[in-house]
């Protein structure tokens, strides 16, 4: 049975605090039946946050050795916008080999997909899914799950930044209602081709809407623009908007 997106994100929405996004995770991970899924993020003022299913033995071992320092997973999507398969990361110091070796000897996974994210004021998140299995069974995974996965790490985010004590908000910035429209079917997986036919509009002109977008927001590319929207708040997936979006002629 697929994941009921619509109910669990409105479950995520209303979560109240850590152990409602830990009950979340459990959630998630029994339904796709996999071995781990950790949300972890680092807020403005520095502090760190962690919910998820690796075990205690682990999170202890992973803070005594000092592997933040060493864990490519960490070091590779700092660096990125993009989720990520572990395996194309750079795995080639010694350090990172050892960390490997000992994760998978504790339970880890040797497949793993994360999803960075960066909201305002510095902070910084990392959705990830790990497991034991073949590459061809994790590739298939992440093929189907993906885009799902990206939506629900946006908005554990969006609960996340809620959560953060003595949060100031950065100045509003505006974006015009298409500039709007288009970021939100964007962050709803949908191809420009099919933004472009649900908003009745030639793919130039969409082009020209997210460029103004990007430019607006200060972000290197269109995934920047849509995950900067999504955390600063001008971009919201709600029950409301997610119902509209099934009313557009084209979707799939």
């Amino acid at each position: 049975m697929g994941l009921n997106l619509e109910g669990y994100l409105g479950k995520v929405e209303r979560a109240d605090g850590l152990e409602g996004i830990q009950n979340l995770i459990l959630d998630l991970r029994e339904h796709y039946s996999i071995d781990h899924i950790v949300y972890h993020w680092v807020s403005s003022d520095g502090e760190q946050y962690g919910c998820g299913t690796y075990s205690p033995d682990w999170a202890q071992r992973y803070h005594d050795k000092e592997y933040l320092r060493v864990d490519p997973v960490v070091i590779g999507c700092f660096q990125r916008f993009h989720p990520v398969d572990w395996k194309r990361l750079d795995w080639s110091s010694k350090p990172a080999r050892a960390f490997r070796q000992d994760a998978i000897d504790h339970g880890v996974g040797n497949q793993g997909f994360s999803i960075p994210i960066r909201g305002p004021n510095g902070q910084f998140a990392l959705l990830s899914a790990s497991h034991n299995c073949s590459d061809l069974e994790w590739a298939k995974f992440t093929q189907s799950h993906q885009r799902e996965l990206i939506l629900i790490a946006h908005y554990f985010n969006q609960k996340a930044l809620e959560l953060e004590k003595n949060r100031v908000p950065e100045p509003a910035r505006s974006l015009s209602p298409r500039e709007v429209d288009t970021l939100t079917f964007l962050a709803m997986g949908y191809s420009r081709a099919q933004v472009s036919d649900m908003l009745r509009i030639s793919e130039h002109t969409l082009r020209a809407y997210i460029e103004s977008a990007r430019s607006k927001l200060g972000c290197a590319n269109t995934t920047h623009a849509v995950a900067r929207a999504m955390s600063e708040g001008l971009i919201i997936l709600g029950g409301a908007a997610r119902a509209a979006a099934g009313n557009w002629p084209g979707r799939t």
